[in-house]
């Protein structure tokens, strides 16, 4: 969030009850809401290990595999940054996308494939990701919903999987991984074998609580499972790359799994006695948390409403 007026309609509209034609908003109001400039912006290039870097931008980070095969991205923001993305791409070897791997089909991560589908890039997802890009959905934020209208067919991934896949590229052995609904229902892991680093898309937020796509498939113990899942296949050497944040490593991404735990199960708790929304909000289940967590008040009001909303809608009877 980079300006207040921003942050107050955040607030304004996470306090409302969404419904189907109240706090919907579209890409232009969002962006604007948020303080996005797509001219100002700029894409910051962080070297990881030979041929891997991380681009910074708008959006979720993007990994860039580059060598003698080509170039492949995990993730790939907005089109109308992609001239920029483009540039950065020229500085580390060569602007030609062979192939985009979709962490999942969430905008500020996916929308990219726009302009790298007509150009020939191979956009690769889980399945579940494929099948949410056929079709409009509402992503509820707990009071402020985004309406992500359905890819055109050549934005839309063309080659998927269901559980695990492996590309040998650049001289690596680079895997996939699904372990189940996480951050929404088609998350995908990306494991750089070679270089010991990961790309975790959002199912792992280095900048503040998660959101978890309730609506859409999303599950806070999923995530939490999914986490774990990487962490045991990684070690304490690997560079983990999030999906918004600076990059880190896996001692970081124990520590997100013990707090999505702990405040998992405060919330799990609460609702077992039957207390509403309201009453969980009040007692401040996160608190112990929000200052590690670096979360701004409306980061923590989406998280406790999108936790609420998974784990009832787990435990309902």
């Amino acid at each position: 969030m980079k300006n207040a007026i921003g942050a107050a309609a955040l607030a304004l509209c996470l306090a409302t009850p969404v419904t189907a034609h109240e706090n919907v908003l579209t890409l232009d109001q969002f962006v604007q809401m948020f303080g996005w400039d797509f001219d100002t912006a700029e894409i910051k290039t962080e070297k990881v290990a030979d041929g891997l870097h991380v681009l910074f931008g708008l959006g979720g980070n993007i990994a860039v595999s580059s060598g003698e095969n080509g170039v492949m991205l995990v993730d790939n923001q907005f089109p109308q940054l992609m001239p920029k993305i483009k540039a950065a791409l020229r500085d580390i070897g060569s602007d030609k996308v062979d192939f985009t791997i979709n962490t999942h089909w969430h905008f500020d991560h996916a929308d990219g494939n726009m302009t790298l589908g007509q150009e020939g890039t191979w956009i690769v997802s889980h399945a579940a990701s494929r099948e949410k890009m056929l079709t409009d959905n509402l992503i509820n934020f707990g009071g402020l919903a985004f309406e992500q209208k359905a890819y055109p067919e050549h934005a839309r991934s063309v080659i998927t999987y269901d559980t695990t896949m492996q590309f040998h590229f650049n001289g690596e052995r680079i895997d996939l991984l699904h372990v189940g609904p996480a951050h929404t229902n088609g998350d995908t892991a990306v494991i750089f074998r070679g270089q010991n680093a990961v790309h975790l898309g959002d199912v792992f937020n280095n900048t503040g609580y998660p959101f978890i796509d309730a609506d859409n498939g999303g599950d806070l113990d999923g995530m939490i499972a999914f986490c774990q899942a990487v962490h045991d296949t990684i070690d304490d050497d690997t560079i983990v790359i999030p999906g918004h944040g600076p990059v880190t490593d896996r001692a970081k991404l124990k520590r997100y799994i013990e707090i999505l735990s702990a405040t998992r199960d405060r919330i799990a708790a609460l609702i077992v006695e039957g207390k509403s929304l309201e009453d969980i909000v009040a007692t401040k289940p996160t608190a112990e948390f929000d200052f590690e967590m670096k979360a701004a008040p409306q980061n923590v009001q989406t998280y406790v409403d999108r936790a609420y909303a998974s784990l009832r809608r787990d435990n309902a009877p």
